[in-house]
C-alpha cells in the first residue's frame, strides 16, 4: 500500500465499489480498503431491486434522488457491459407490490395517496390497480390477490454480477483493491489523510467512508456523524422454473437464471448466522398465495443478511468541515442508488465538494443532538 492516492474509499461493498468505480472513470487514482469476504456484506445478501415506488415518504428529496437513480441505471448497465463484457441483466419494465385481501389493498391505496400528496416529491406515476388489471400483466396470480400498486420505473438486476462488474472495472481503471484491510484509525496531517490498517498505513488526499454500518464508528474520526440502525432480513430461493414473472414484485422476483427469490422480513437483530424458519414459512406462504404454482417448487437455499440502515431509513451524504476532503455515504438501497453513486457522488467527490442541495437534504445534521452538532459542522 505504498504511495499516495487521490482518494481512499473505505468499504468495498456495492456502495463503495460504485463510488470507487466512478472515481476511476474520472481518471482519479483510487484505493479501496475493504474487510474482504469476512465482512457481513449486504452486497451479497440483498434482493437486487432497482426500486422507486413507496420510497421517500417523509423525505420528498429522496423520491427525487431515487427517480434520478432509476433513470440512470440503463446508462450504468451499458457502460459496465462495454467495459467488462458482463451483462448485469437489468430489467426495467415496471414493478408491482401485490396485496392480499381488501384490508391490505386499502392500506396500500392510502400509502399511494400520501406519497402523491407530498410537496416537492417526484412524480413516479405509482398507481393502484385492481386484481383484474394486475392479472393482465401477471396472469398466474391467485384468487386472494386483491390488486396492488404499479410503478413503471421499477426493475431489478443481477446484483452479484453488478458487484463483480465493478470489481472487474477496478482493474481496467487501475484502481487498487486491498482486502483484509479494515480501517482502525484515520488522521489528517500535512494536507493528507493517513488510514491505519492491520497491514500498514495508506495515504490519500481525500477519503470516502462507504463502510456500511461501520461508518458509525469511522465517521467521528473525521468530524462526521453517521447514526445507523441495522436490521436483519431473510431470503428464500427456489429451484429454477418456467418464466412466469415478467415484472418484479416488492417481495418476489424471478432471476435471469430462472430461480425465484422471496424476501419479506425485517428483524431488529444483527446476527446473520442463523435462520428463523417460522419467518421463512410466513414468507413462503404469502408467496404461494400470490402465485399458487410456487407451492410445487423446492427451496434450494435460504439465508439471513444484515441491512445497512441509517436510523431513519434515509441516506446520509455528508462532508466534513473539520477535516476537509472527508466524505461519508450511507444508504439502504445500494442497488437502486448505484448509478447515482457511480455518476453523481463520484463526480462531487472528485470536484472536492458535495452539492448544497444534496447536503441540505441528506446531511446527518437532520438527526440533531450532540453527535450531529459536534461532528458534522452543519
Amino acid at each position: 500500500m505504498s504511495g499516495e492516492y487521490d482518494v481512499a474509499v473505505v468499504g468495498g461493498g456495492l456502495l463503495g465499489s460504485a463510488i470507487a468505480w466512478g472515481l476511476g472513470r474520472l481518471g482519479k487514482s483510487v484505493a479501496v480498503l475493504d474487510e474482504g469476504d469476512i465482512t457481513k456484506r449486504a452486497s451479497r445478501a440483498n434482493f437486487a431491486l432497482v426500486w422507486v415506488q413507496s420510497k421517500g415518504l417523509g423525505m420528498p428529496a429522496y423520491t427525487v434522488w431515487t427517480v434520478r437513480a432509476s433513470e440512470a441505471w440503463s446508462r450504468l448497465a451499458s457502460e459496465l457491459k462495454q467495459q467488462t463484457g458482463l451483462d448485469v441483466s437489468l430489467q426495467q419494465n415496471g414493478g408491482f407490490h401485490l396485496t392480499l385481501g381488501e384490508d391490505e389493498f386499502g392500506q396500500r391505496t392510502e400509502l399511494v395517496k400520501r406519497m402523491h400528496n407530498q410537496a416537492g416529491a417526484a412524480d413516479y406515476r405509482m398507481e393502484m390497480l385492481p386484481a383484474s388489471e394486475v392479472k393482465k400483466a401477471l396472469p398466474l396470480i391467485g384468487p386472494e390477490v386483491s390488486g396492488g400498486s404499479y410503478c413503471p420505473l421499477d426493475g431489478h438486476v443481477n446484483s452479484l454480477r453488478t458487484f463483480r462488474a465493478f470489481h472487474t472495472g477496478f482493474k481496467v481503471f487501475g484502481i487498487d483493491y486491498f482486502p483484509e484491510r479494515p480501517v482502525s484509525a484515520i488522521t489528517k496531517s500535512g494536507g493528507e489523510f493517513r488510514l491505519t490498517t492491520p497491514k500498514g498505513e495508506l495515504r490519500a488526499a481525500k477519503v470516502v467512508l462507504a463502510a456500511g454500518n461501520a461508518n458509525q464508528t469511522l465517521a467521528p474520526m473525521v468530524g462526521l456523524y453517521a447514526p445507523m440502525g441495522p436490521t436483519r432480513g431473510q431470503i428464500v430461493v427456489t429451484e429454477r422454473t418456467m418464466p412466469f414473472l415478467p415484472h418484479p414484485l416488492t417481495t418476489i422476483r424471478q432471476t435471469d437464471e430462472g430461480t425465484v427469490m422471496i424476501g419479506d422480513s425485517k428483524e431488529d437483530e444483527v446476527d446473520d448466522r442463523t435462520l428463523k424458519h417460522s419467518i421463512s414459512a410466513v414468507m413462503a406462504d404469502r408467496a404461494q398465495r400470490m402465485f399458487p404454482h410456487l407451492a410445487r417448487l423446492n427451496v434450494v437455499r435460504s439465508w439471513a443478511g444484515i441491512r445497512v440502515m441509517p436510523q431513519d431509513g434515509f441516506p446520509i451524504y455528508d462532508q466534513s468541515e473539520t477535516h476537509p476532503g472527508a466524505f461519508v455515504a450511507c444508504c439502504h438501497s445500494g442497488v437502486t442508488l448505484a448509478s447515482n453513486h457511480a455518476f453523481e457522488i463520484a463526480r462531487m467527490v472528485a470536484q472536492g465538494a458535495l452539492e448544497p442541495e444534496l447536503v441540505g437534504a441528506f446531511s446527518a445534521s437532520r438527526f440533531g443532538g450532540s453527535g450531529a452538532a459536534n461532528n458534522s459542522g452543519y
